[in-house]
């Protein structure tokens, strides 16, 4: 993609030459520096446009002759305006007018062709029934919703390294999070803040590409209904940590990530004579027991404990009893951390 956009970019430059040359040619006024000057320094300034618009970039070269035509459109109807009208009157200036229209048609034809570029994935969310299926595509998009940015474990995820998705996350997720950030009751503040923090620190992590898609679906109002159709468009999975929208999205045929699965197979397996160490943060329900959790969250149940509570020990494994939360593990007091 960055060679195609760098080819483009010289053959402009060339083209931009090219025109400076025969307007100097045509204009006996004008001195070759002041040609080259003003029209080599547009050239420079267009290009920096196309530079400040980086941000608008997907992926692709299949909707290059879309742009072409949208410029050239412009290009004709900016052409043909009043604006022109002053020197279509004046004989003298009929060169002038011929290169100014074709410095009009190459610049906005050029402007046009780069944003298509950047993107044509999401041009059937711009113009019903046009859709350009992502193609030789360099990675793979994973679609982030506002449960798996609350729950935080995906930052882990990306530190490790193993996390192979780019992820998007779209504008109506951002409001629907700072919606939850702003609200009256301070559980749900809590968590939006802790999802904007998440989304901050995402945005940190060396090789891992954060993008913010802009695009709205405006004929859809639920927010999962539009996860579901951006997912299928640029045909990205779905990150997520709600078993419904994942079930729905399933339905769809549309792929998931499942943050708990993953956590859950990267577990270590616990088994009967196994030393974990805990802190144990309360007392149990019979006498003695003191009660902690391990790094998984399963409650751990720990025997001749009741005196340590506080503080981090090393325990022995007696029996691990499976629950509706995961599993409880029962144990027995070794020694003290």
């Amino acid at each position: 993609m960055r060679k195609t956009l760098l080819i483009f970019r010289l053959f402009f430059l060339i083209i931009s030459f090219c025109g400076c040359v025969l307007m100097w040619y045509v204009v006996d006024d004008w001195s070759l520096f002041l040609v080259m000057s003003v029209g080599m320094g547009i050239a420079a300034l267009v290009i920096l446009t196309d530079l400040l618009l980086e941000g608008f970039s997907l992926r692709g070269l299949s909707a290059v002759t879309f742009g072409l035509a949208i410029g050239a459109l412009i290009a004709f109807l900016m052409s043909n305006s009043p604006l022109f009208e002053p020197l279509q009157d004046s004989p003298e200036l009929a060169q002038m007018l011929y290169l100014t229209r074709l410095s009009l048609y190459v610049i906005t034809m050029y402007l046009a062709t780069v944003v298509a570029l950047r993107g044509k994935d999401e041009f059937n969310l711009v113009i019903p029934y046009v859709s350009f299926s992502p193609q030789n595509v360099e990675s793979r998009l994973a679609v982030v919703d506002t449960s798996a940015l609350i729950d935080g474990r995906i930052v882990a995820i990306c530190e490790s390294g193993w996390f192979v998705y780019h992820l998007l996350v779209p504008r109506f997720v951002l409001d629907e999070l700072q919606a939850v950030a702003d609200s009256s009751d301070p559980a749900r503040k809590e968590k939006g803040r802790k999802g904007l923090n998440v989304l901050n620190r995402l945005r940190e992590i060396d090789g891992i590409e954060l993008r913010i898609h802009e695009s709205d679906v405006p004929d859809r109002e639920a927010v999962d209904s539009k996860l579901i159709y951006l997912c299928d468009s640029m045909k990205a999975k779905l990150l997520t940590t709600d078993f419904n929208l994942a079930k729905l999205a399933e339905f769809h045929g549309i792929g998931w990530l499942n943050l708990t699965s993953l956590v859950k197979a990267l577990n270590q397996e616990i088994s009967v004579g196994a030393q974990v160490t805990a802190l144990l943060v309360r007392p149990g329900k019979d006498a003695d027991q003191a009660i902690g959790y391990l790094p998984d969250g399963s409650m751990l149940v720990v025997n001749n404990g009741k005196s340590v509570i506080g503080q981090e020990v090393s325990v022995e494994v007696d029996s691990v009893v499976p629950s509706a939360g995961g599993k409880m593990v029962f144990a027995t007091f070794s020694a003290k951390v």
